[in-house]
């Protein structure tokens, strides 16, 4: 939630109010609309609680901004402002609330209370969910996959011959253009306690592709596709640029496609009951690089930092060629590839489910020299083999997969393979932790070091390729704390460390620690330490005078 007032008191209290209420709000301050507007113009904002009546940008030419750039978002108007064509206005508009100061905190609060209320019903929909449904098998869809899914793995064509392909498609898509893509990986938590099947994934893949467009469609063109792994693919590009105005228009859609697959993972989430981790082109690309960076994101996506949980990462375009060691290996399409796959992913149960299938006790009482065996043997061996070449797991050594005639009986052999993607498996879920706590310890580090700058959730994620509500909650997740609250301490603590410097006036130290206006700095010191600055400052000399 954005607050925005001219009047900072107001902006700051109102911040602490709902702060404190369990609303599970990332809350943002600005104290003009012109301040509103450049925040606004770097993530996505569900509900904005604004003043009306500002100097410069009022409140109603800022929802005007809103509603081109952010057409899911809630406002409400807070003013003392009584004229009439102003109040006539603001009613007017859709998904718009009007509520005077004078009324009082209780119907503020239950203001916005409805606004996400709304919101939450917004996600839901479930008519969007029933439109999808009618959807899912048609030859469109179909015709599209396997095409796009063709150009992931082969040469791209020249522009002519696409062209020609998206026309006869009817794909809505410009082949003389660039393009961004976005990879989402879905889970999907089954259903009657059972594990999801492989039709339920591919079920839910295609109720996200159809959510998800109808919440791309008003800003972007774009095709969604399941790609091999079972991960969806989405190529998009803006829905209107001109002339040199092209490049804006990518850079300003990378943000909207941030903000919208927040949305659409919340939307996922209480609609279909699937989480998807989301990782997304930061710039544009030429057509001729489509499978390079597939790639590329794959790669990300398998790295990501925790589980990746309604997580939207962004991945560039490498400058030049990408080295061997980092292309997926596309060769592996035996009727082994399903293992491939379930590893890749993560999916344990569901590659351990294949793997005892395929090796099932009965054939181990086949002769140890069987060759039909031993292909089996080493074709699942490779498939762990090609798993740790390709992300250099060092944690394993790989020369005893190569070495299985070494085991006494094919139930050994086995055995040692089963235990060999156990481990593979804990290492990856290791590695995810270790990757979250390592990114905490660097924003901890880059905030220590910054704490006279802007360190607002926004710049954080700017700073560290997050989009903020994930950087959020990952940072709570690691260290227990919200991460405001985490700063505030850290700032109070720089702050007492200053007071003791005589020669330091309270403005300078404020501004050390990120408060320009010595008035703000007054107000947070004393609400965390029961002092004004000075007062501090009078306690601790006198103190230190009389050791």
């Amino acid at each position: 939630m954005l607050i925005v007032d001219d009047e900072e008191i107001i902006t700051d209290g109102l911040a602490d109010i709902f702060g404190k209420l369990n609303l599970d709000l990332d809350i943002y301050k600005a104290y003009s609309g012109q301040e509103a507007l450049e925040l606004l113009n770097r993530t996505r904002v569900d509900v904005v609680l604004s003043d009306i009546c500002m100097p410069g940008m009022d409140g109603l030419e800022l929802m005007e901004t809103i509603r081109l750039n952010w057409p899911q978002c809630k406002i409400v108007f807070l003013t003392g402002h009584n004229d009439f064509n102003y109040v006539y206005q603001a009613i007017q508009a859709p998904d718009v609330q009007y509520v005077l100061k004078n009324e009082g905190y209780p119907k503020l609060i239950a203001a916005v209370e409805r606004a996400l209320k709304e919101l939450e019903e917004t996600l839901r929909a479930n008519d969007l969910i029933r439109r999808s449904k009618e959807q899912l098998d048609t030859l469109e869809t179909l015709a599209h996959g396997d095409y796009f899914r063709n150009l992931l793995f082969h040469d791209v064509l020249f522009e002519r011959e696409l062209e020609e392909d998206f026309r006869r498609l009817q794909i809505p898509l410009d082949a003389s253009m660039p393009i961004l893509i976005g990879l989402g990986s879905v889970t999907s938590g089954g259903s009657a306690g059972r594990s999801p099947t492989y039709v339920d994934r591919r079920e839910t893949a295609l109720a996200v592709k159809f959510l998800a467009e109808a919440f791309l469609a008003e800003r972007t063109s774009s095709i969604g596709f399941i790609d091999r792994y079972g991960d969806l693919i989405w190529l998009i590009q803006p829905k209107r640029w001109s002339g040199s105005e092209w490049t804006d228009a990518f850079a300003q859609t990378v943000m909207f496609l941030e903000g919208t697959f927040e949305l659409i993972q919340q939307s996922c989430l209480e609609s279909l009951d699937a989480s998807v981790a989301v990782t997304l082109c930061g710039e544009a690309f030429a057509w001729e690089g489509l499978p390079a960076m597939y790639d590329k994101m794959r790669r990300y996506q398998h790295d990501r930092t925790g589980d990746g949980t309604r997580m939207v990462q962004k991945v560039f375009p490498s400058k030049e060629s990408a080295p061997s060691a980092m292309i997926l290996n596309r060769s592996l399409r035996d009727k082994f590839e399903a293992l491939a796959v379930h590893l890749e992913a993560g999916r344990k149960e569901e590659f351990m489910g294949l793997f005892d299938d395929l090796t099932e006790p009965a054939a181990y009482e086949l002769e140890r020299g069987d060759p039909n065996m031993t292909e089996l043997c080493y074709t699942v061996a490779l498939v762990l083999l090609s798993y740790i070449n390709r992300w250099e797991i060092r944690e394993i050594g790989s020369f005893g997969l190569m070495k299985l005639e070494d085991y006494r009986s094919w139930r050994e052999a086995f055995g040692y393979l089963k235990g060999v993607a156990d481990v593979l498996f804990s290492l990856r879920k290791s590695g995810e932790q270790k990757r979250a706590a390592g990114v905490i310890e660097k924003i901890c580090s880059f905030i220590e070091q910054n704490l006279s700058e802007d360190l607002s959730l926004v710049r954080l994620a700017d700073e560290f390729h997050f989009n903020p509500s994930y950087l959020s909650r990952l940072f709570k997740q690691e260290r227990g704390v919200n991460l405001s609250d985490y700063m505030d301490e850290l700032r109070i603590r720089k702050a007492k460390e200053l007071l003791k410097r005589e020669e330091l006036k309270i403005a300078e130290v404020g501004g050390l620690i990120g408060y320009e206006m010595p008035q703000s700095f007054t107000r947070f010191f004393k609400k965390w330490t029961g002092m004004t600055p000075q007062e501090y400052r009078t306690v601790r000399l006198s103190r230190d005078g009389a050791q």
